[in-house]
């Protein structure tokens, strides 16, 4: 540590930067100076800095010399245009940072980041400039929750960057290295991801999510072996916001955790919104919850957002790359160097390798990679061609509409009701639907997308452009939120045909298990299931053809309900890769790994890729001697140094 301080006093001093003192704060190393007019001459010294040390760096202003709130709203207002849209500005006085909310972001900064660098070095403020898309701002308030709670608590924010700081850049002790990697979660089942890396030096979690139906022992990740002890774990890792990757997050801060979680700021955003709408419904329907909201503030208060492609040391030998996985909004890839060189392992969580009318695909190129664990979930089928499946769902919905019934599309808040919004939006504008087709959206969907409004440069180019245009791509006059029981009650009772977009996807609970209960007894209507059904939720068993089931009615009653609708599932939606894309990931991934481990699947899913990538390695670039594991819960893998 000493070693860098001095390393930064170099780079500075000539360049004639007063340095008041230097900070270990989380995996940033921030530079406090006091004067900062002369960063506006030399706005490449904390990049030269980064490069030099393999560092990610931050230059904050002595609080000295900072200028008072008035005056930097001044020089903000008269710097940046009226046309940036500017909406709410707020001041951190622990971080140095000033928190304007406008609705375009580029303009705020200036081209090449000049009003940036200019009301740096006239107030000494750092501008973080977050996007205020054009929407109900009821919409946006779990975002301005999570802005505000996080100023509130800027001074223990401060303290815990301090000490993981300390903890991160300390340096390597020990010098016999292995790495370990334990299956807690996820391995030849779907659901409760989790998985730790271990080094002689480090721990690390890779997720840590909840089975959507599990029971017992099969509900949360084995968190119960000997060799993770919370106090010992460095970091937790989170590649996307879906409750099977980050369900029991909060968890670990319940029982002592008070390390960092790694997630892109639309994970961290999306991942509150979710927890907490988790917490509701267990509520509601009398469930205990494993955690409460004070835990999901804990966990605010330690998530480190990462941008793609931001190399970031996690530990003391371990450092952490994200890179897009095209899963959902924010999903990553994690690329994880261990030592100098000793080892890399890519993680991909969740991945899409192929593009979708709502993001790009998958990202392939990495700096090295030895190990590569991979999702399996549809390692043993291909799926129907996008297009196709949006002909079919758009058939589907105009046979129902036209026979006067109503369309039940249970979806995931995050992900694919938003890709499901852009295809029945497209299908209105252009007239394949009926003009008076009615689409309601029930649960948290309105929320989540706001978010995804929020951060455009993350979406594809078309979505994006149609973005930045000031235009919303997942609205139209014809769509309808739904606010209550009683509204939901009263369309599912009409005699007006219409589609419902409601959470959650799997038919694990919330509005789209209502809606079932109340659209299942006429045949005139359809369930259409556009996502991946678990093994035993109710959408897997409805799939698989169980006709009569029993549900609790408004009054809280058990009531047994015959399921008399159609019952539709419409494959080639999904936000994961099927198998012609897993096999083209590997063909295109550089450079090749050694080792590849298979979770997130289904047994026969998981053996059948296995299969196919041993015996078509050659034709995918990889090496004759692959070794391909197929771990279970429980298990350990050795995979590089010494023990």
């Amino acid at each position: 540590m000493k070693k860098i301080a001095l390393t930064i006093m170099e780079q500075l001093t000539p360049k004639y930067i007063q340095v008041s003192r230097i900070e270990f704060e989380g995996p940033e190393i921030a530079i406090y100076v006091r004067n900062p007019k002369a960063l506006a001459e030399h706005p490449e010294v904390a990049k030269e800095i980064a490069k030099k040390l393999k560092k990610r760096i931050v230059i904050r202003t002595d609080p000295s010399v900072r200028r008072s709130e008035k005056e930097t709203i001044e020089v903000i207002k008269n710097l940046v245009p009226p046309e940036a849209g500017i909406k709410e500005i707020k001041f951190d006085h622990v971080l140095g940072e000033v928190i304007i909310k406008a609705e375009k972001v580029g303009l705020v900064y200036g081209k090449g980041q000049s009003i940036y660098n200019k009301v740096l070095a006239e107030t000494g403020w750092r501008m973080n400039v977050v996007r205020i898309p054009p929407v109900d701002p009821k919409d946006l308030s779990t975002l301005n929750k999570i802005i505000d709670y996080m100023l509130s608590q800027s001074s223990y924010r401060l303290e815990f960057l301090r000490s993981s700081g300390e903890r991160i850049h300390r340096g390597v002790i020990f010098e016999n290295r292995y790495v370990r990697i334990t299956a807690l979660g996820g391995f030849m089942e779907v659901g409760r991801s989790a998985i730790l890396i271990e080094t002689s030096e480090s721990k690390i979690l890779l997720d840590v999510g909840i089975n959507p139906s599990g029971i017992g022992y099969n509900l949360y990740p084995r968190l119960d072996i000997d060799q993770l002890n919370l106090e010992e774990l460095d970091a937790v890792v989170v590649t996307h916001a879906h409750l099977d990757h980050i369900g029991l997050v909060p968890y670990l801060f319940k029982y002592g955790y008070r390390g960092p979680v790694y997630a892109t700021k639309p994970t961290r955003d999306l991942m509150v919104l979710l927890l907490l709408d988790l917490l509701d419904i267990m509520q509601r329907s009398g469930q205990k919850p494993p955690y409460t909201q004070q835990e999901v503030k804990k966990m605010i208060l330690h998530t480190i957002p990462l941008d793609y492609g931001e190399v970031t040391d996690i530990a003391p030998d371990m450092k952490l790359t994200f890179y897009n996985a095209g899963h959902i909004l924010g999903s990553a890839i994690a690329h994880i160097h261990i030592g100098e060189g000793l080892h890399n392992i890519v993680y991909t969580g969740d991945f899409k390798f192929g593009r979708t009318r709502l993001l790009d695909k998958a990202h392939t190129e990495f700096p090295r990679v030895e190990t590569l664990i991979m999702e399996s979930t549809y390692g043993d089928r291909d799926q129907p061609r996008r297009d196709e499946a949006e002909l079919e769902l758009i058939s589907v919905i105009s046979k129902t509409i036209a026979r006067r019934g109503k369309v039940l599309i249970p979806v995931m808040a995050v992900g694919r009701a938003q890709e499901i919004l852009l295809v029945l939006v497209d299908a209105l504008r252009k007239k394949l639907l009926p003009p008076e087709t009615k689409i309601y959206i029930d649960g948290s969907i309105k929320e989540v997308t706001a978010i995804h409004l929020t951060y455009p440069e993350l979406l594809s180019a078309q979505v994006r452009a149609r973005i930045l245009r000031g235009e919303n791509p997942f609205d139209h006059e014809n769509i309808v939120r739904v606010e209550g029981r009683q509204m939901r009650e009263d369309i599912a009772k009409s005699d007006e045909p219409g589609v419902i977009l409601a959470t959650a996807g799997m038919l694990t609970g919330g509005p789209s298990v209502e809606y079932l209960r109340l659209l299942a007894p006429d045949p005139r209507n359809v369930l259409v299931f556009v996502s991946y059904q678990a093994k035993g939720t109710l959408g897997r068993r409805i799939l698989d053809g169980e006709r009569e089931i029993t549900m609790v009615d408004e009054e809280g009653k058990p009531q047994l309900v015959r399921i008399q609708m159609e019952v539709k599932s419409i494959d080639g939606f999904s936000g994961h890769s099927d198998r012609r894309q897993l096999l083209a990931f590997l063909a295109n991934m550089k450079p090749k790994p050694k080792n590849i481990i298979l979770n997130h699947g289904e047994p026969q899913s998981i053996h059948a890729l296995a299969e196919t990538i041993r015996r078509r390695a050659r034709h995918l670039g990889l090496p004759e001697d692959i070794r391909v594991y197929t771990p279970t819960i429980l298990d350990t893998l050795h995979i590089a140094g010494v023990a």
